[in-house]
């Protein structure tokens, strides 16, 4: 065990499992701030590995500023137009010259973005729906020294904490695989369902609610009937999804805000609200852990687009959920985990000012029988925060 300021104490109140009332949201990948938190990854990553390939290390930059305006759209049975196309802007800060070599910086972000929207929305023409624009300054010259020369860990670019928790909870593992199933799996064999598909947990007592808003695509609806056919395929389907995680009743809304008589429903021509009216922003959606849970403690900082060499804002947020995970995987007698990790500028980023564990055991199991193992199992995680960099570039960690 190393001198960390790691904390283990019992959390107040139920555990969220057992709260009356318990309220989660996801934003797919299609919804607009998704989008952006998409686009903005994305654009981190490529500049992230280009640093690599031409100087062995990552410069400073961040792209968490992300913005998108809607566009405007006339869909209709069988197919629509996009009449005005959706704007993009990657905002941010990037070293745009290096050892006296410049850097193609705001070419590696529109090509990298552009390859985002080809890969992620087929309904999309990347080269008639949407513009994307880029807008990259300099980074300030005094966090570029806090980013660090040659440490082996990396100084903290800010006083800022990271809130993570595990395990989910079953009202969260069905909002969150609801999301990716639909986005996945079924839309694989219905392309009528579009990437923009969000989704409401509520639970009340032992009675969960999933409303469930689909951005079905136009081409693939003939008609009226064809639309409600779409909407009770996905109720049922994520009807029977919910079962694999939850004994409790279930109850599953589709596009409530339909109006079968008035004739609005919820058709899209490119499967995203983005094309009429919904605009988007880098961290207004899903937290790390790819939920909005408003039952926990949460970050307001945005994950996605900071640099994870040293950014407290992407690595804290990523890590309490990972030290929360571990933890909870390694040590017996866990019912709930929160993890909060608080960073100091300036200091060692495996080294934060406090690191602390709140815990709701399982009957007949207390704090002091497990707090050891907790603290060690948290010290460990800690000694590897370096590993986080490394798989956020690589892709291997989601950060919405």
């Amino acid at each position: 065990m190393t001198d960390r300021n790691i904390h283990v104490q019992p959390a107040t109140g139920h555990a969220v499992e057992d709260q009356s009332v318990e309220i989660v949201e996801r934003k797919g990948i299609g919804h607009p701030d998704s989008i952006c938190d998409g686009i903005a990854e994305t654009v981190s990553r490529a500049l992230a590995q280009e640093y690599i390939d031409r100087f062995g290390e990552v410069l400073h930059y961040n792209t968490d500023e992300t913005q998108l305006v809607a566009g405007t759209a006339a869909p209709a049975f069988g197919g629509g137009e996009v009449l005005e196309p959706i704007y993009l802007l990657i905002v941010g800060r990037a070293t745009k010259t290096f050892g006296g070599e410049r850097i193609p910086t705001e070419t590696i972000a529109l090509e990298a973005a552009r390859e985002y929207l080809d890969e992620q929305f087929p309904f999309l023409d990347v080269g008639k729906d949407v513009i994307v624009d880029v807008r990259l300054g300099e980074g300030s010259g005094d966090l570029q020294e806090v980013f660090g020369e040659e440490a082996t860990v990396p100084m903290a670019n800010d006083t800022s904490y990271g809130v993570g928790h595990a395990p989910l909870t079953e009202t969260e593992q069905i909002v969150h695989e609801t999301e990716r199933s639909l986005n996945e799996e079924y839309a694989a064999d219905n392309p009528v369902v579009g990437q923009d598909v969000k989704v409401m947990g509520k639970r009340e007592g032992d009675h969960v609610d999933v409303t469930v808003a689909v951005a079905m695509v136009d081409r693939h609806v003939p008609d009226m009937d064809a639309y409600r056919d779409a909407v009770e395929g996905v109720r049922e389907y994520v009807a029977d999804l919910a079962t694999e995680y939850t004994d409790r009743e279930v109850t599953v809304h589709v596009n409530t805000a339909d109006d079968y008589d008035e004739g609005s429903i919820y058709l899209t021509t490119t499967g995203t609200s983005a094309e009429q009216g919904d605009d988007g922003s880098v961290g207004r959606g899903n937290r790390a852990n790819g939920l909005i849970t408003p039952n926990r403690p949460m970050s307001m900082e945005a994950t996605s687009g900071k640099n994870p060499v040293n950014h407290i804002g992407k690595i804290y947020n990523l890590l309490s959920t990972e030290i929360a995970e571990s933890v909870v995987s390694e040590v017996d007698g866990i019912k709930q985990l929160q993890v909060r990790l608080l960073s100091q500028i300036g200091s060692p980023i495996d080294d934060p000012h406090v690191a602390d564990a709140e815990l709701v055991t399982e009957p007949g199991v207390a704090i002091e029988d497990i707090e050891a193992e907790v603290r060690a199992a948290v010290d460990d995680e800690l000694a590897d925060v370096t590993g986080v960099t490394k798989r956020v570039i690589d892709g291997q960690l989601s950060t919405f």
